[in-house]
Order: C-alpha cells, then structure tokens, then sequence
C-alpha cells in the first residue's frame, strides 16, 4: 500500500487482484477466530454500513 504525500487517504493503486485478497481475508478472519476474537464478517468487497464505538487509541501492525 502506498501512503500518498498530499493527504490522509491511503492509494489502493498496488493492492491485491480480488482473488488473492479474498484468500488473504479469509486466512486473516479464521486467525482472529483461533485466538477467540469476535469475528463477524460479510460479503468481501460488498458495501457493508456498519456501526461502532471507538474507545481509546488502537494499532495494527501488519508485516509481510
């Protein structure tokens, strides 16, 4: 993923072709699960709304 310079939107320009980013979706949501996170989930890619709360600051860190 490239950061752009000129704003806060990140560039979706060298992202995964659906396939392989559905499979990386799927591999990402049964780990959560094994570690007894809460996982909901819908349709990859689909135009889901949802609703949450934030409560306190939170990091993702994602290696490859």
């Amino acid at each position: 993923m490239q950061i752009l310079a000129h704003g806060n939107r990140p560039s979706f320009t060298n992202a995964a072709k659906p396939e392989r980013a559905n499979k990386l979706y799927e591999y990402f949501k049964e780990e959560c699960k094994k570690t007894g996170i809460k996982v909901e989930n819908g349709e990859f890619g689909a135009n889901m709304q949802v609703e949450l709360i934030n409560d306190g600051p939170v990091t993702i860190i994602l290696e490859k």
